[in-house]
């Protein structure tokens, strides 16, 4: 009797009471989101098909379409991307092997390492260069102070080969760290019973250690080639002449042209561009974390 009456409030108490519907919840993120991104993307658009002399119009889109800097702009910008990406593969490859299958002291401080240096702003790095290979850095004053010349032999950090310079020494790590994920998962074992069966080096990273890695490469890739095409602060602190990517021509349109059609014109093709390649690497992501 006492056990029936007990179980009365402990059976009311497992049973959840009936509240909110659950997309009531998922209603303040998307409120926020809206307001915080979606709301400025729209007035970006808006602003795209509103040419200056009024109404609603595709003019601004045909006027930036014929013009030579939007095409220079977005050619110039799709191959610094596309350098530095491969760039970045090579390099990390060859980095993320010497630090995950050649035994060195320090190899794991490198590795944390690696991980701090994704924190670090893309200006900072540029700084760095400019510092070393600047005009008037310390290779060209070390050049200066022996040969006694006027101006040291660097100066190619004003060049689109100094930004892809630093463009690929700020985003290799961004390779590198999917791959040591990868290499962190390859059995000692098949190395070993490679080597043992007369491979040598080269051949056991082609057909042991390559296909593994293959999905990472293809994820840091195109992570890569997004942050690359969005990239700002390295193409501003190098002050390359002559190299306008598409957001430095948002910039120029925006504040020295006061062209904010044109502008914003500029900023969705950006947009769209990197949506596109980024769906593209959500989806490789997935199959490298399958």
């Amino acid at each position: 009797m006492a056990s029936a009456t007990l179980s009365t409030p402990v059976s009311k108490a497992a049973n959840p009471r009936r509240g909110m519907p659950k997309w009531v919840w998922a209603l303040p993120p998307v409120a926020v989101l809206a307001l915080v991104f979606l709301y400025p993307l729209a007035l970006v658009v808006q602003q795209s098909v509103q040419p200056d002399t009024g109404g609603t119009s595709l003019k601004p889109y045909a006027d930036v379409f014929a013009s030579s800097a939007f095409r220079e702009a977005l050619g110039t910008t799709v191959w610094l991307a596309l350098g530095a990406t491969v760039g970045c593969l090579v390099l990390g490859f060859a980095l993320a092997l010497v630090i995950a299958f050649v035994p060195f002291p320090g190899g794991k401080a490198v590795a944390k390492f690696i991980d701090v240096f994704l924190s670090f702003p893309s200006f900072l790095i540029t700084l760095a260069l400019l510092f070393v290979y600047g005009s008037v850095g310390m290779a060209n004053g070390l050049w200066t102070d022996v040969t006694g010349a006027a101006s040291g032999p660097f100066q190619f950090l004003t060049t689109p080969w100094g930004v892809l310079l630093a463009e690929v020494t700020y985003f290799t790590p961004f390779v590198m760290r999917p791959l040591l994920a990868a290499f962190s998962q390859i059995e000692t074992a098949q190395l070993e019973v490679a080597s043992s069966l007369g491979a040598k080096p080269a051949r056991i990273v082609r057909q042991v250690i390559l296909p593994e890695a293959l999905p990472a490469l293809a994820a840091g890739g195109s992570l890569v080639l997004v942050m690359c095409l969005n990239e700002f602060g390295i193409v501003l602190f190098t002050g390359a002449k002559g190299v306008t990517t598409l957001p430095m021509l948002v910039y120029s349109k925006a504040i020295l042209e006061s062209d904010y059609p044109g502008a914003c014109v500029v900023a969705v093709v950006n947009v769209l561009i990197s949506v596109g390649l980024y769906g593209l690497y959500r989806v490789v992501s997935r199959r490298a974390g399958a």
